[in-house]
């Protein structure tokens, strides 16, 4: 959208005039704060007066102070906090009619008619009650005599806009990926899980106890398992954590340890992800305030994939009861299940934790090899992409293949068969245990065909970065002379630059932008004594600036310089001023990222010198060059989660590829689409021919040609105190919540 457009759109939804309050209510959950600066500091930014409501409803119908207007400076060094600073709390006088009206008429006291709440299902659901009762209080508070006529017709319509605060997850159409205990068992690779959302079978403690004997059979030296709180087994009994370790106990003999994590889950500094959810959900949310009219339904804002999106809030609450309702079937407790992500993941946990008997395995024609290899640079999450390929292309009935160091190990002949155990454990591990080099293959094409040959390799999965691209089209390349390349290939993207063509989203991004944001953090925290003073920091990505952008993001910078926005010294000269006005106010830190091949000129040394000359008398910089500890340390929980869901997903590509391609004893691949990438585009994982993502790639730079994250730039220019346009083509539009009803036979099935 042109920037005259957007102007167009702000001068149409001006929010001069208008007066919108945010709440946070329920349970404390990380990322509040970042969604209440958002919502505080967009509002500001619009012309409209934003109130900070504090302890929740409970604040709203006490009035006097716990309702305050907020100010830019008000909502500063939030980020990084846990919790929420306005306060929480659970109020009983709001579910009465009587706390209803002193609420209403705290509100049009000071003339506010936009509520902006941040909470669970309860809290959402009780803002909608108090919307559809909002025209009947007015009334009652006009025959009170509390207010006038006049003032009943000029707040005659409440609009609200919901966000979901929740570390249960438990609100319909909202992406952590569903519930706690199911995604904690997918990240750290647990061997049971049990969760009240689908009670186990009868004899269940029998095949726990096997599972486990199993594992320390195979050399495992311990064992991990999830007990969900509120696990019931099929007639309603509760399973408790102290009941399985009396089993694990009693049965095996296995010393055994309880941790119930109770509130430590509600704590903590919020991931980045979580910072960027709730800034991008803010944003939103005054959007759609200011989208609303009388007729508007109340909606929640979300992020589906990396798109915003509204939904109807009371859509959204009758679909929880269709989530959560209890069936009975044959006289046993059976949660019937519509959620899709919840679906995904328990199916996706079953292949992963619980090997299938021989004769249980598919039938297939025949005895596939699948060999699959890292290439690139090491990235977090790549030994969970691994583990998932190699166990899920065993219960497919296939023969796994290792190639270690990549590309250059492959011609070497570095290649050795790989079971089931000898992935156990991997999920957690940073970097790449089967060795990963940045070596392309098409000067070792004749030999990577001889290996191929040799090892009857029927099919590839590659897991890496722009090398990983670039080999795929070679061997591609290669198929006309060397048959033993007309094989099923498929790339999975795993890099921390997150620059691959085809992909929103790279495996290792979201854990580089963590070490990225705790960085930061610990950076500004350094100078906690020192008034102003401005940090410079380079990161990684090559000519890629997604981790400035969405790391600066993420860490409230106020500028972040990046090779695909071209700026030259008017723009640094404008930086230094915007920072050296906001440091004469209260503002006492700043923040600047650079991506490291933004400018060959503006170094980072001379962006540096630059701040440090021109800002003297008023702050003071350092720099900090972070380096590759971006591409160390462990994976991030979503990193470990996406890893292992889209190399499950490659994998049974791989496997319909070899069934359609093999004929008369043999597999022979040679059409565009048997070589493939798997990226996540929106809201999907999309298979897309390497070839056709030619015209999408700058080879010289090695980065797509369009990038969805540079939408983001401009949010955070607006939260740094920018003014600036921003493009609201991918602002969310109003949608239906569908209803998903899954076979009951798969609903039913047990862990």
């Amino acid at each position: 959208m042109a920037q005259t457009d957007n102007k167009r759109f702000f001068e149409n939804l001006s929010g001069a005039g208008k007066a919108i309050a945010v709440l946070t209510s329920g349970g404390d959950a990380q990322g509040m704060n970042a969604a209440v600066r958002a919502v505080v500091r967009m509002g500001i930014y619009v012309g409209a007066k934003v109130y900070f409501v504090h302890e929740g409803y409970q604040g709203m119908v006490d009035g006097g102070d716990n309702i305050k207007e907020a100010t830019w400076e008000s909502v500063s060094s939030m980020l990084q906090m846990g919790g929420t600073v306005i306060g929480s709390a659970r109020c009983k006088d709001f579910r009465m009619h009587e706390g209803r009206l002193k609420a209403a008429h705290n509100l049009v006291q000071r003339g506010i008619t936009n509520l902006c709440v941040i909470g669970g299902d309860g809290s959402l659901t009780g803002a909608n009650l108090f919307r559809e009762e909002w025209s009947g209080l007015l009334a009652e508070l006009v025959q009170q005599g509390l207010i006038d006529e006049e003032a009943s017709q000029k707040y005659s319509a409440l609009h609200i806009v919901g966000m979901v605060g929740s570390i249960d997850n438990d609100f319909c159409v909202t992406q952590r990926k569903c519930y706690l205990a199911l995604v904690s068992a997918l990240a750290c690779g647990a061997d049971w899980v049990l969760i009240p959302e689908m009670p186990p079978e009868d004899g269940w403690e029998e095949k726990m106890c096997q599972k486990l004997s199993a594992t320390r059979s195979r050399g495992s030296r311990l064992n991990i398992i999830i007990v969900a709180e509120g696990a019931i087994d099929r007639h309603g009994k509760a399973i408790t954590s102290s009941i399985v370790k009396d089993l694990v106990v009693q049965r095996l003999g296995f010393d055994t340890r309880v941790t119930i994590l109770g509130h430590v889950q509600r704590g903590g500094t919020p991931s980045a992800f979580d910072r960027i959810l709730a800034s991008r959900m803010g944003v939103e949310a005054v959007l759609a305030l200011l989208e609303t009219t009388a007729n508007t339904p109340a909606c929640v804002v979300s992020l589906c994939g990396n798109q915003s999106v509204r939904l109807p809030l009371m859509e959204c609450v009758q679909m929880i009861q269709h989530l959560y309702l209890i069936k009975y079937n044959n006289n046993t407790n059976v949660f019937v299940c519509t959620c899709r992500s919840f679906e995904n993941n328990l199916k996706t946990y079953k292949l992963l934790a619980h090997r299938k008997p021989e004769s249980e395995l598919p039938q297939v024609s025949s005895n596939f090899n699948v060999a699959v290899l890292n290439v690139g640079a090491p990235a977090a999450g790549m030994n969970a992409a691994v583990r998932s390929a190699v166990r899920v292309g065993i219960s497919e009935g296939h023969k796994m293949f290792a190639v270690s160091d990549g590309f250059e190990g492959f011609y070497k002949g570095q290649i050795k068969e790989i079971k089931w155990a000898d992935v156990g454990g991997w999920t957690g591990q940073g970097g790449s245990l089967l060795g990963t080099k940045r070596t392309l293959p098409a000067k070792h094409i004749d030999k990577i065909a001889e290996q191929m040959r040799k090892y009857n390799i029927n099919a590839l999965l590659v897991i890496g970065g722009f090398e990983a691209f670039l080999g795929i089209m070679e061997l591609l390349a290669a198929r006309g002379t060397y048959e033993e390349l007309c094989v099923p290939m498929v790339m999975v993207p795993a890099t921390v630059s997150n620059n691959v063509p085809g992909s929103d989203l790279s495996i290792g991004a979201d854990t580089a932008l963590n070490a990225i944001t705790v960085t930061c953090d610990r950076i500004k925290q350094s100078a906690s004594g020192t008034k102003h003073r401005v940090f410079i920091i380079e990161t990684m990505g090559g000519y890629c600036g997604y981790l400035a952008s969405v790391g600066g993001l993420a860490a409230g910078a106020d500028a972040a310089y990046i090779f695909e926005e071209p700026f030259d010294i008017r723009d640094l000269q404008s930086n230094v001023e915007h920072l050296t006005e906001k440091m004469k106010t209260s503002i006492q830190r700043g923040l600047v990222l650079r991506n490291e091949n933004s400018n060959e000129n503006y170094t980072t040394d001379f962006i540096y010198q630059l701040y440090s000359e021109e800002g003297k008398g008023v702050f003071d910089c350092r720099k900090n060059v972070l380096g590759h500890m971006q591409q160390g340390g462990a994976p991030s929980p979503f990193d470990r989660n996406f890893g292992t869901k889209i190399a499950a997903k490659a994998m049974q590509w791989i496997s319909k590829k070899l069934n359609e391609s093999y004929r008369k004893g043999r597999v022979f691949a040679n059409t565009e689409d048997s070589a493939c990438l798997l990226g996540m585009r929106r809201r999907a994982l999309v298979f897309q021919p390497v070839v056709q993502l030619r015209d999408e790639t700058d080879f010289v730079h090695r980065i797509p040609k369009e990038q969805w994250w540079l939408k983001l730039r401009p949010l955070m220019k607006i939260l740094a105190k920018y003014k600036t346009s921003y493009d609201i083509s991918d602002s969310g539009q109003l949608e239906h919540v569908v209803l998903n009803r899954p076979k009951q036979s798969e609903a039913m099935a047990a862990i």
